[in-house]
């Protein structure tokens, strides 16, 4: 399998995004979340894929620019589709299943069978959930920001908050991610980016 350059990458984003709003604000987070991976992986002894780790967190929500209506507004109601419209995205552009699943098993700690089912979510009824350790990682990476009004980045205390309305298996499922990989240092990319902290 070829992982795709940066380049690649930021050239496909290009192509999709409706406004260089809806960039900016996606691909941002995208190398946010890049960098919070790379950070993550430099601590981590698990054997995993860089470039992969990479490509994925690059490339993950690239779906997000598929819920924009002809106003440049952002479809709200519609987000937790983002993920298997982005896998559709990539599968179109030919790249393969494996990253092609960095877009669709991502969402929150995974969304699996029971959660469509129970939420009556908008989804085709499967499991999506994080199976690679890569996947994992990029999962993980991506909690720490948000692409909210203002965007933002987001502690581990924080975070556990907000997916404890979804269920106190979610809770268990992201402290363990943090045993896992460790906490990330937010500092360097809050003073990069200047995000405010939640």
């Amino acid at each position: 399998m070829r992982v795709p350059t940066d380049r690649e990458i930021r050239a496909l984003h290009l192509k999709y995004a409706p406004t260089r709003e809806a960039f900016e604000l996606v691909y941002t987070h995208c190398e946010i979340v890049c960098g919070v991976a790379e950070q993550v992986f430099s601590r981590t002894s698990r054997s995993l894929s860089i470039d992969l780790v990479r490509a994925g967190s690059l490339l993950h929500d690239i779906g997000v620019y598929r819920l924009y209506d002809n106003n440049g507004q952002l479809d709200h109601t519609n987000y937790v589709r983002h993920g298997v419209l982005g896998y559709d995205l990539l599968r179109t552009e030919g790249f393969d299943e494996v990253l092609c699943r960095f877009c669709s098993c991502l969402t929150g700690v995974g969304i699996s069978r029971d959660d469509v089912l129970n939420q009556g979510l908008p989804l085709p009824v499967a499991d999506y959930l994080a199976e690679s350790a890569e996947e994992e990682l990029v999962m993980y990476a991506d909690k720490f920001h948000s692409k909210s009004t203002p965007p933002a980045f987001v502690t581990a205390d924080s975070y556990a908050s907000y997916i404890g309305r979804y269920g106190e298996d979610k809770v268990s499922i992201f402290n363990s991610m943090c045993k896992t990989f460790g906490v990330p240092d937010l500092g360097p990319f809050v003073r990069a980016h200047g995000h405010k902290v939640v």
